[in-house]
């Protein structure tokens, strides 16, 4: 008998009810509602945009897991944004069951216009055409919608007057802060405005990770100065999260080359990090001097003027009314950063619209209490391993050893498990800190932990156990 699109989600409910807190179990996945089911494609329905982007940035992996679990591997998901005052509006998203792919070590490169493998490098070839470069840009990210406040200013005008004037005055710009600041949304805005006023131009947005995991790939098969090339045909590049180059000698060694090529070349280089270079560890020292070539940029957290203007321009537009009052409380409440006011105010809209209830003070006092509950904090690789050792009754000397012991090993695999979940730490950078193993095992290790919380009742105790020494320490 054919599964209805409510039995797919309610199977999907009890799988993430069960790795979930109540809280967040609450305010995130019961109030949504299955739409259809076709073709092994669950549409759900959520009432706005900031919700989904919500679901897809903090519990993705959640539900891929689950509906992998019910509708089995190829399972797809769409979201229908839903709004009392506006059309229904919808969000196709569709993933494989698996876990992320590995970087295909066939092509490990950005892709090219017309495909195929990377040129060589039109800088030292003459006669052969340029070729055009996916920017990888998030076009939403723009300067229009991005709210200038004290705490950003300097990274901001610095920024537009990069990108308007395409002035090297900036070079490198070098912009850093905590989470949620606005880091990602400045560098794509610079990036989406060169290639408006320039469409020619070569602009490339890449991560810090993926930038090593395409290096690692090129050496890998022999391809290092194909690598090289393809980096050096860009005008402007964007390196986002440098901070994650730590390490990584071999990296930093092209990363360097690359650098030097481009900015002789009079190339515009914009680099983000949530630390300030002079305090990068285990990055080197003539790479931390050409940082400082350009201008430093600091994002700090918002104002209270500020963050009463990034809430009012979200709900605009989402085309969302909210009493000043209740505006007024979350931007007094929330002082952190603009990703947990977005939270913040997902959260309140989802309540409202799924559960029919009034957008007033009282709400907005639930809501905002939840979430500070349920906010996941960020620990160091350093004291989750202490705790986990602590759990099992290991010493430090014990779970550092290369011992086989079940244990011993259970132990480093949850630990890797949990700083996967609760810092911002590279795969490389926790098996260096956890048992000082390589990327492969960090990966393996996170699979098996994965896999005996979906089947083992007692192990998943274990680790919640862990979880909640984590939370009160």
């Amino acid at each position: 008998m054919k599964r209805t699109a409510e039995q797919v989600w309610n199977e999907c409910l009890t799988f993430i009810e069960g790795n979930v807190s109540p809280n967040v179990f609450d305010t995130w996945f019961k109030p949504i509602r299955p739409v259809k089911l076709e073709d092994r494609t669950l549409t759900i329905e959520v009432p706005s945009p900031m919700y989904y982007e919500w679901l897809e940035t903090h519990y993705l992996d959640l539900l891929r897991a689950a509906l992998t679990r019910v509708l089995g591997r190829g399972a797809g998901l769409m979201y229908q944004v839903r709004m009392s005052n506006r059309n229904p509006r919808k969000k196709a998203l569709t993933f494989p069951a698996s876990a992320k792919p590995p970087v295909d070590t066939r092509n490990p490169l950005p892709s090219l216009n017309g495909g195929g493998k990377t040129p060589p490098n039109p800088f030292v070839i003459p006669g052969i055409q340029k070729i055009k470069i996916d920017s990888n840009l998030n076009p939403h990210y723009t300067f229009d919608n991005f709210i200038e406040g004290p705490n950003n200013r300097l990274a901001r005008n610095a920024g537009l007057s990069i990108a308007k004037r395409n002035t090297l005055t900036f070079n490198p710009l070098f912009i850093y802060g905590g989470v949620g600041l606005g880091k990602t949304h400045i560098a794509n805005a610079i990036g989406v405005e060169v290639k408006r006023r320039s469409p020619d131009k070569n602009v490339l947005y890449v991560s810090m990770e993926k930038f090593v995991q395409q290096y690692v790939a090129a050496a890998t098969n022999s391809s290092r100065a194909d690598f090289i090339n393809f980096y050096q045909m860009v005008d402007v590049l964007i390196i986002d999260d440098v901070q994650f180059l730590a390490g990584k000698s071999r990296t930093q060694d092209v990363f360097f080359h690359i650098f030097n090529h481009l900015h002789r070349e009079k190339k515009q280089l914009i680099f983000t990090s949530d630390k300030a270079p002079i305090d990068l560890k285990d990055v080197e020292g003539r790479i931390l001097s050409r940082f400082n070539w350009g201008l430093t940029a600091e994002l700090k957290a918002p104002d209270y003027k500020t963050r009463l203007q990034i809430i009012r321009h979200k709900l605009r537009e989402d085309g969302v009314e909210m009493p000043d009052e209740v505006v007024e409380y979350i931007a007094s409440q929330i002082k952190t950063n603009i990703r947990d006011i977005e939270g913040v105010l997902t959260g309140l809209i989802a309540q409202a619209t799924f559960n029919q209830r009034e957008i007033n003070l009282d709400l907005a006092r639930e809501v905002v209490g939840n979430f500070v509950k349920q906010k996941k904090p960020e620990f160091s690789c350093d004291m989750i391993k202490q705790i986990v050792a602590q759990y099992f009754g290991l010493t430090m000397k014990e779970f550092e050893s290369n011992s086989r012991k079940r244990t011993i090993v259970q132990a480093r695999q949850i630990s890797m498990y949990l700083a996967k979940k609760y810092t911002k730490a590279s795969l490389e950078t926790i098996g260096r800190h956890i048992g000082k193993k390589d990327h492969a095992t960090v990966v393996y290790s996170l699979q098996v932990v994965r896999n005996l919380i979906d089947v083992d009742k007692k192990f998943r105790h274990i680790v919640r156990d862990i979880e909640a020494l984590l939370v009160e320490s």
